[in-house]
């Protein structure tokens, strides 16, 4: 079947922006990610709560210092006052155990809320690509995908559990801290701080340029995650193995992975300059408080020396709150990119979607298909490229058994995969059941509708699982006697761990005919009124296409069979047989009409009868 350009010497679309664009641009996107805490409101609360509390408790240990300072070591007269001392010592301490308890509780809150909206958005983008019509899949590396899903999302969790925590919290500590500076001398405050205003401003310099280094260090965690999905899986390892390209795929891996830790160290760095300045200034200050108090002092100014010490005391505690929400800025900004992109996923319109008011299909005419004047394009092949079926029209009624024979590239998968509307067709219409596919849903069409690919897939499970995909609530009777009626049961069963065996990836462990016949049964048991076999025996020995062959003409009894075949002698029973050729149906008719007329069908008859002799 045709597919767009891709792998290593195509351009999906995310391959292409990792080597030149930065994030997608997003409307809204602070309004968006703000939603997805919206569920989340009670323990958001809650959590806010706490802050303000702790905050508001942080505000009073400066203000304890100096009463120590002035009424308890250095009073007016006297001795310095033990009790008095005494009593802010047990005050402080009980602030300061208070509030470790109240950030145990917020660190528990906003871990778990951050948690679940994580959690909530990785499904959501999951539901969301599964939503996506088979045109997407086609075109997009499955490393890519997988990459979105697990370093995209990943790489906003810890922003999604901390950011609400740190900027509340760290904003009304710094806005205690600036409420107690003011209070101990406002002049002193003018001078701390003054040169704020320029840390902002060089800090969202620094945010964009970290955001933009962040799109491009995604773009490679894509790529090594394509690189990895490609090389590492069985039908990777084995055509490296087979063709000696080993090194050639280390060296593939080892190229990007370069390229990742040069992004990784610009990450880093980008930000640690910023960083250093920041610290630096925060901790001149006190020294720079000293000097001014001096002046101030000596200029007559009322300050005590508990008040310069409270003073620095709440100025210290700007600091760390400081570079908290600075590093949160820059983090939203970086995580910013990584948001992009994880929306530009979810904004994606399915090509495909269910009618609004979907139409049912009438039983009495389940299993008629109708093609009318239909022509296909792939999406992605562009305007200029030729259509892969030019006005196919046909119909096939129920119960009846056709088949498309052809040569290889003729349009015969492309042909049945419009029926289950995996594409939509770009002119003309395709009815099922006497029903428009358009007006019908997704799922009304797949419950009536079983496959048998070329290619078998099976996952790594057990046999069992494997066949009950098709309906997971099936009894151990009804998956035997599928297996039976695919002739699989006896191979299973001769297996030590019978339908317990695991398959292995992609099914390695068994051979291509067992994997077939599994196939088979699981769409056996399924039980569709309509069945698609796409070269279903195609992987089989001679004597396993034999009995397999007997299988099916048995199962496909009472039911709309579909069948693509290149052996032909699979099809000779077939009630009509389309013969198709450059996207058009050439021939049609029965093996004995078809052989008559001595056309196409005739001479591929004859080809594979010489190549059979």
């Amino acid at each position: 079947m045709h597919g767009g350009p891709m792998g290593r010497f195509g351009g999906d679309v995310d391959t292409l922006r990792a080597k030149n664009a930065d994030a997608p641009k997003i409307p809204n996107l602070g309004k968006r990610i703000a939603e997805l805490f919206k569920p989340h409101k009670g323990p958001l609360g809650l959590t806010i709560g706490l802050i303000l509390i702790s905050a508001s408790l942080s505000i009073i240990p400066p203000l304890l210092i100096q009463e120590a300072f002035n009424q308890g070591l250095f009073p007016t007269h006297g001795s310095p006052d033990i009790g008095l001392l005494t009593t802010i010592v047990w005050i402080m301490i009980g602030i300061y155990v208070v509030n470790g308890l109240l950030g145990i509780a917020q660190t528990y809150l906003t871990s778990r809320v951050g948690n679940k909206v994580m959690g909530a958005l990785r499904v959501k983008l999951f539901d969301h690509l599964q939503s996506m019509e088979l045109a997407f899949f086609t075109k997009t590396k499955t490393g890519v995908i997988q990459s979105r899903l697990q370093n995209d999302v990943g790489g906003v969790a810890s922003v999604l559990s901390n950011t609400v925590s740190t900027v509340v919290g760290n904003s009304v500590t710094v806005l205690a801290a600036i409420v107690a500076m003011l209070i101990l001398s406002w002049q002193l405050t003018i001078v701390a701080m003054i040169l704020l205003p320029l840390m902002v401003l060089l800090q969202r310099k620094v945010g964009r340029l970290r955001g933009k280094i962040a799109a491009k260090t995604q773009e490679s965690l894509s790529e090594m995650s394509a690189i990895t999905q490609e090389a590492l899986g069985v039908s990777g390892i084995l055509l490296a193995k087979s063709f000696g390209r080993a090194q050639e795929e280390v060296n593939r891996y080892a190229n990007e992975n370069q390229n990742q830790i040069n992004l990784q160290v610009r990450q880093t760095m980008s930000g640690q300059g910023f960083f250093t300045m920041v610290q630096i200034f925060l901790s001149s200050i006190p020294a720079v408080i000293y000097l001014v108090a001096g002046y101030l002092i000596t200029n007559n100014a009322l300050l005590t020396a508990g008040t310069v010490v409270a003073f620095t005391t709440a100025q210290s505690r700007l600091m760390f709150p400081m570079m908290g929400l600075m590093q949160i800025a820059l983090d939203l900004q970086t995580s910013s990119a990584l948001f992009a992109r994880i929306f530009e996923y979810l904004d994606l319109n399915p090509a495909i979607k269910d009618p609004e008011r979907p139409k049912k299909i009438a039983k009495k005419d389940l299993g008629k298909i109708r093609f009318d004047n239909v022509t296909f394009a792939y999406p992605e092949s562009g305007d200029e490229a030729e259509p892969t079926l030019k006005g196919i029209s046909f119909e096939i009624e129920p119960n009846q058994y056709a088949a498309f024979v052809g040569p290889s590239g003729s349009g015969k998968t492309t042909m049945v995969y419009l029926i289950p509307r995996f594409y939509d067709t770009t002119e003309g219409t395709i009815s099922f059941g006497g029903v428009d596919v358009k007006d019908l849903t997704h799922a009304d069409l797949t419950a009536n509708i079983g496959i048998v690919n070329q290619e078998t897939y099976l996952f790594y499970d057990t046999i069992r699982a494997n066949i009950a995909y098709a309906k997971p609530k099936a009894k151990q009777s009804e998956i035997e006697k599928a297996a039976k009626a695919a002739n699989i049961h006896e191979t299973i069963m001769s297996f030590p761990k019978g339908y317990d065996t695991l398959v292995g990836e992609r099914g390695y462990r068994l051979s291509g005919g067992e994997k077939q016949r599994i196939a088979i049964a699981r769409v056996l048991l399924k039980n569709p009124p309509v069945v698609i076999l796409d070269e279903a025996t195609s992987a089989m020995d001679t004597m396993s296409e034999r009995i397999v062959q007997e299988t099916l003409d048995s199962a496909i009894t009472g039911r709309t069979t579909i069948a693509i075949a290149h052996r032909l002698s699979t099809v000779v029973q077939a009630d009509v047989i389309f013969v198709v050729r450059k996207g058009r149906i050439v021939e049609q008719g029965s093996h004995k009409q078809l052989m008559a007329k001595q056309g196409l069908y005739y001479k591929m008859v004859s080809e594979q009868t010489k190549v059979k002799k």
